[in-house]
């Protein structure tokens, strides 16, 4: 654990990155998929098959079933799975002591296609967990930090005019690459803040009407300080939805702070610059991709989706809560379950799954009514009385 980095405004990137990037390539966009039975000129020449429902792009499983001809996640595919992830995650560990839970959530909402939301006071290591993520997993990382003049422009990036040229060139902002750290997220205005929406939810970029496509994996960490609210700005409500989970660090056990000051309070070994240097990487990012698109074949029932639907309409109807839990958020459930089974083995999602991941996925989307909070009733109560209230059939 670390003080949280707090440099001026801009970004950071990897000293194996330090380049400014190569633009990527525009998107192509493929034709719209027909109604079922039909098929797309463009979809047979690529071998898809007509049976995929209106609107589900061929190469992504339908929740709930394999699309045609994508095979269930076979259990020696998930034993990797789960192998893979305690290696990272117990990288991780060496660096952010006492805090594995933490560790194992932030992996978790990787191999879930999401992003995290860290809110904690400052200090206590949502930084670190951050970088240490990145390193663990080989892959690239930007930070910026959002202050109150970033501009969208500084996060996605902007068309540079080239006098040698005489030609306008895009120049690839921070959020081109695996891992972003958006640190203090709250202190850039909502007009900045939502230039990260379209990256979360389509891993795109588009600016000046080019359309340009995101490395995978992608995953944006979040930190965010909720005890300081001068010149802080919450986050919109579209913006929080986006984010599959949200965590605190909170302060570490003695035996794991002393861990810690001895680790980080010592000398540097030689050719080191800090802590993370020491990080070993643990996989690579093109075989995380790969494991991201494993867990959506995770096998979840109609008797777990149906059980969702209903905790989903619980928090809609319930007389404390004037804005419940949106189709996103029970999309992101199913899909934090799944990798819950994974990282336990299982090539199926049961209903302790679910369990076990609703309130980091949903209770940062509960509003509470102005009587409910003057009665100091929270969000986390809320999703416990509608999981008890709830039956699981």
């Amino acid at each position: 654990m670390t003080q949280d980095d707090t440099p001026g405004p801009g970004l950071e990137g990897d000293r194996s990155t330090d380049r400014a990037p190569a633009a990527p390539a525009a998107r192509t966009a493929r034709a719209p998929r027909a109604d079922p039975g039909t098929v797309n000129p463009a979809d047979a020449a690529a071998g898809i098959p007509a049976d995929i429902p209106a609107g589900i792009p061929a190469d992504v499983p339908v929740d709930g079933a394999p699309a045609s001809g994508i095979p269930a996640l076979t259990e020696a595919e998930a034993r990797e799975i789960a192998a893979e992830a305690e290696s990272v995650i117990s990288e991780i560990a060496t660096v952010v002591e006492g805090k594995r839970e933490v560790a194992q959530t932030a992996l978790l909402v990787l191999l879930a296609g999401g992003h995290l939301l860290i809110e904690d006071i400052p200090g206590v290591g949502k930084t670190m967990l951050a970088k240490s993520l990145a390193a663990a997993l080989g892959a690239k990382r930007h930070r910026i930090q959002f202050t109150p003049d970033l501009l969208p422009g500084d996060v996605t990036g902007a068309s540079i005019f080239n006098q040698a040229t005489s030609e306008f060139e895009f120049r690839p902002g921070a959020v081109f690459t695996q891992i972003l750290l958006a640190d203090e997220i709250n202190r850039a205005s909502p007009k900045t803040q939502s230039a990260l929406l379209e990256a979360m939810e389509e891993r795109q970029v588009s600016v000046d009407g080019t359309t340009y496509e995101l490395e995978e994996p992608f995953m944006v960490v979040a930190t965010a300080n909720p005890v300081e609210m001068e010149g802080t700005y919450r986050l919109p409500e579209a913006q929080r939805d986006r984010f599959l989970a949200q965590t605190s660090m909170g302060y570490p056990v003695q035996s794991a702070e002393s861990r810690m000051l001895a680790a980080q309070a010592g000398p540097v070994p030689v050719g080191d610059r800090d802590v993370l240097d020491a990080v070993r990487t643990r996989t690579t990012p093109e075989r995380i991709a790969a494991h991201v698109r494993a867990v959506r074949r995770v096998h979840a029932s109609e008797v777990i989706l149906d059980y969702v639907v209903r905790l989903a309409a619980a928090t809609r109807s319930h007389p404390q809560v004037t804005l419940g839990a949106s189709p996103r958020a029970a999309v992101h459930l199913v899909r934090a379950a799944k990798a819950h089974a994974a990282l336990d083995g299982r090539t199926f999602v049961d209903p302790e799954d679910v369990r076990s991941v609703i309130m980091p996925v949903w209770r940062h989307r509960m509003h509470l009514t102005p009587q409910a909070l003057s009665r100091g009733a929270s969000a986390g109560e809320l999703v416990d009385q509608v999981l008890r209230n709830t039956s699981q059939t």
